[in-house]
């Protein structure tokens, strides 16, 4: 009872930091004109172009992120160009490269896979460009020369993943990989292993472009092994073709998972998955606009040489009351 104490009093201190970091936010856009006056880097706020450039592949985990940075847009009063890849490296590298030829005011940009972009984010630094990393990133983005990262220690978020899953009498762990080369999700995976105690197998799986596929791949496995008392999805779109697949293989093997969405909160509460652990994406895309407005107008820069944490925070039946309304309106 204790441990499930603490975990809800950092679930809400995590809550409590993203409203603060909003709100301290919001207080650096000027009410009067849109313009602030910081010699070089003053400039009107409607003057302000930046591009976001993921890795998304329009689920339900990025279309969050996406609201987060439109809506961000909105208050701020800057031009958004939000582009996603969908987990093509290459073509990630070739937006990057037309928002520099576009000669955008900031970019902020996930980095899942830093040695296919580097060149082009070096363009972008060549440029003069601000960059923010978002997601991915939090170990290379000095490296580009970025002013922050914005997301979570995904190899932390993954020890807490692997310890809650360990209490939960878990002896074998499935960790369910659904991007090839993604450093962020075998990081979570590793995180997993150092803190659950017994076996973990990384299991890569087709992904988000098939689900009907990758729940049939984790039913396949679950049913070749019963000795898997524990499976981690990635992504909460994986995580209900887990669901999918846990109960097709008749399997009784708890399910946790990385990111919200509104099924993943309702399976939450309906006991199919055991929890979810939060990186707050809507942040993850609001933040990065903000950081990069700040710095053009104010010559702002955020975290102090340190990332800025989004997460990591743990949903599970005990809180997914206080988040489902939220995830089904798309901004958890």
């Amino acid at each position: 009872m204790k441990g499930q104490h603490m975990k809800a009093r950092k679930f809400a201190a995590l809550m409590a930091a993203g409203a603060l970091a909003l709100a301290a936010c919001s207080n650096g856009d000027s009410s009067d004109n849109g313009t602030t006056d910081s010699g070089d880097n003053g400039a009107a706020a409607s003057d302000i172009k930046i591009a976001m450039v993921t890795h998304g592949d329009g689920g339900s985990f990025w279309s969050v992120a996406k609201r987060g940075a439109e809506d961000a847009a909105e208050a701020e009063g800057v031009e958004l160009d939000y582009q996603e890849s969908n987990n093509d490296p290459q073509q990630q590298a070739q937006l990057i490269e037309a928002a520099v030829s576009a000669g955008v005011d900031g970019i902020a940009v996930s980095v899942p896979n830093p040695d296919a972009i580097k060149d082009a984010l070096q363009k972008a630094a060549d440029a003069g460009i601000p960059i923010v990393t978002l997601n991915s990133g939090s170990t290379v983005y000095k490296d580009f020369g970025a002013i922050t990262h914005v997301g979570q220690d995904e190899e932390i978020a993954g020890a807490g993943a692997g310890e809650q899953l360990a209490a939960a009498g878990g002896t074998k762990l499935l960790c369910v990989i659904h991007e090839q080369n993604n450093v962020g999700l075998q990081s979570r995976c590793a995180g997993a292993r150092s803190t659950f105690g017994g076996d973990v197998e990384d299991f890569q799986v087709t992904g988000t472009a098939d689900p009907t596929q990758t729940a049939n791949e984790i039913a396949a496995k679950l049913q070749a092994d019963s000795s898997i008392d524990a499976v981690l999805a990635l992504n909460p779109d994986i995580a209900m073709a887990a669901v999918e697949a846990v109960e097709t293989a008749g399997s009784s093997a708890n399910l946790a998972t990385f990111d919200l969405s509104g099924d993943v909160v309702t399976a939450i509460e309906d006991g199919k998955i055991l929890f979810a652990v939060d990186q707050q994406q809507y942040l993850q895309g609001y933040l990065p606009v903000v950081f990069l407005k700040l710095y053009n107008t104010n010559a702002n820069t955020v975290g102090g040489g340190l990332p800025v944490n989004t997460g990591p925070g743990f949903v599970t039946k005990d809180n997914a009351a206080t988040v489902a309304s939220l995830a089904q309106a798309g901004t958890r």
